[in-house]
């Protein structure tokens, strides 16, 4: 009954009211008493870091890291909050967010539309509750070129750096003009050696090493999946999520929201997310914890994951369509 009421709404209205309702429900102690806890915990040991479970809520859902209590509520293990870039930026001009109902997907737009790295520290210093693991996932401005970006970079690092429990560099949207360049074997290399190295500064001056992800586009071949996993291999890379959202629509072809520009997540997505991550498990030999991200939307597709190489699952467009229930339902289950 709630998600045919919030389906009537434009997605994005619907997607600020539903965080605003979660937010009030854990303010007053409904979640407490709805969602017990204690029956999701199987702690696994990845990254250095404690998981609660095995199921994480990906980047994008929770861009501003204001519903981080609440989210940790329904069950979830570990949250990644963002994207977060140096300076507050709109994203993309309306509407930029669609529904494909059919499909249980969504595309998306909205070009890291956020308030800026310095909110996002501010409101995970203000977390109450959640005690599973907090991941912060960092991008560049729009209006900084490819050359200037690693400062960028840096300076989500370098601010997200004491609050987080992990740091997700995101070089794989495809809403952020020329983002997807930076994926390039060399520029990749530079980037991750330039990050690594103050990486190792801010270890020595917070007294903790915070573990860095780089996250990969689904939309990779095997030449391209094998240069990256010997770059990421050689430059010390901590772990990765693999995958993004696809700008394939062959996957939802005939869809009337089909040409719409973004990247496309949800069901459609899973067998060519999960054929990536298999790809890079397989070229990075166990050496590197890989996220598995990309149209999990039932148990199968979760233990899929796993069996193609994932260590962690995390989830986005099946909780939109699906709910907390399915959230519980793989944390007991993985468990």
């Amino acid at each position: 009954m709630v998600r045919a009421g919030l389906f009537r709404l434009d997605p994005e209205v619907a997607h600020h009211l539903s965080l605003s309702v979660l937010r009030l429900a854990e303010r007053v102690g409904l979640l407490r008493l709805a969602y017990p806890a204690d029956e999701l915990v199987a702690p696994v040991e990845v990254l250095g870091l404690r998981f609660p479970n095995r199921i994480g809520l990906a980047a994008g859902m929770d861009k501003a890291g204001d519903t981080i209590d609440g989210f940790g509520r329904l069950g979830f293990g570990s949250l990644e909050i963002g994207t977060f870039t140096p300076r507050a930026q709109p994203g993309n001009p309306k509407p930029r967010l669609f529904r494909l109902v059919e499909h249980e997907a969504i595309i998306n737009r909205m070009g890291f539309n956020n308030a800026g790295i310095g909110a996002g520290v501010a409101n995970a210093r203000r977390v109450k509750s959640f005690d599973g693991v907090l991941g912060f996932n960092i991008g560049k401005n729009k209006d900084t070129p490819n050359d200037a970006a690693a400062a960028d970079y840096l300076e989500c690092l370098r601010q997200a750096y004491p609050v987080a429990d992990y740091i997700a560099v995101n070089l794989s949207s495809p809403n952020t003009p020329g983002l997807r360049e930076l994926q390039g074997p060399e520029a990749c290399a530079r980037l991750l050696e330039t990050l690594k190295r103050e990486q190792e500064t801010l270890a020595a001056t917070h007294g903790k090493r915070v573990p860095l992800l780089f996250k990969v586009a689904p939309d990779l071949d095997e030449s391209h999946i094998r240069e990256l996993s010997a770059v990421f291999v050689a430059g010390g890379l901590d772990g990765l999520i693999a995958t993004n959202t696809t700008l394939d629509r062959d996957l939802v072809a005939g869809h009337l929201r089909a040409a719409e520009a973004g990247g496309l997540s949800g069901r459609p997505e899973f067998a060519k997310s999960t054929a990536v991550l298999q790809a890079f498990a397989s070229h990075l030999g166990g050496r590197i914890p890989i996220i598995g991200v990309g149209g999990i939307s039932s148990l199968e597709d979760a233990r899929a994951k796993l069996r193609a190489g994932a260590t962690l699952v995390q989830v986005y467009t099946a909780f939109i369509y699906q709910g907390p229930g399915l959230i519980r339902q793989l944390a007991r289950e993985l468990a």
